[in-house]
């Protein structure tokens, strides 16, 4: 499962906008909901910080 690297999180939203299944909540930092998250890696491929590290 990917996770958010919360030093780098700048919490744009860019990485929620990007998921396919609703598995990013705001905040500050953003959180990834393990059990919702489908490993697709659509929200690494959009973070502009590099704050998400993928599974």
């Amino acid at each position: 499962m990917a996770h958010v690297i919360s030093k780098d999180c700048v919490a744009c939203g860019t990485c929620k906008d990007a998921c396919p299944v609703g598995a990013i909540k705001e905040g500050s930092p953003y959180t990834i909901d393990a059990g919702a998250c489908i490993d697709c890696g659509a929200c690494a491929g959009e973070c502009p910080a590099g704050a998400i590290s993928p599974a």
